[in-house]
């Protein structure tokens, strides 16, 4: 095996690829926003929590804190370019950057913020904690309402025949997950 080299610089790839999300806010009049984020994960079944990080200098960030709430909505790579847009552009910029990344935006069942009709799967949530990460802030939250399409996933997966989960490798960089396999438990 060759040496390894430093890559501090792009540490956090060393953990890709990850899910790419689409997070969905909305501000205190109503106007909704969404980012593309890959960092998230989550916490706890009871209470069932997630936990997604978000650049500080990000739009979506002043209005999760604001309305203490958010949707992840969960894309298959056939919204990989919608994706990459919403990662790219900002909503402070544009004027209904969902509308623009031709997705629609629908009512979520519990919270304000939109959900991403397109998307298969959505995770409603409401922030218990947000914590200072530096050029981060991660927000805690609790999932309040999670649904998906039932052709795509069935028994707790992802049929990947029909959904094929949108995966962030970095930059421009996309992937889409293998055919499931199993373990046998022996090395």
């Amino acid at each position: 095996m060759a040496e390894k080299v430093d890559v501090m610089k792009a540490f956090y790839r060393l953990l890709h690829p990850r899910p790419a999300v689409l997070v969905t806010c909305i501000d205190k009049e109503g106007r909704s926003n969404t980012l593309a984020i890959s960092w998230i994960s989550p916490v706890s079944r009871e209470p069932p929590m997630i936990i997604i990080s978000v650049a500080k200098k990000r739009y979506s960030n002043a209005l999760i804190k604001e309305t203490g709430e958010f949707v992840v909505n969960i894309p298959s790579d056939k919204l990989v370019e919608n994706v990459h847009f919403c990662g790219t552009v900002s909503g402070r910029d544009v004027e209904d950057k969902i509308g623009k990344a031709k997705l629609t935006a629908k009512p979520a069942k519990v919270v304000r913020a939109p959900i991403i009709e397109e998307c298969p799967a959505h995770l409603e949530c409401k922030v218990k904690q947000v914590i200072d990460c530096g050029s981060h802030d991660l927000f805690l939250a609790e999932v309040v309402a999670a649904y998906a399409d039932p052709e795509a996933f069935k028994e707790g997966l992802w049929d990947q025949k029909v959904a094929r989960i949108l995966l962030h490798a970095g930059g421009n960089i996309y992937s889409k997950p293998e055919e499931f396999f199993k373990a046998t438990g022996k090395p």
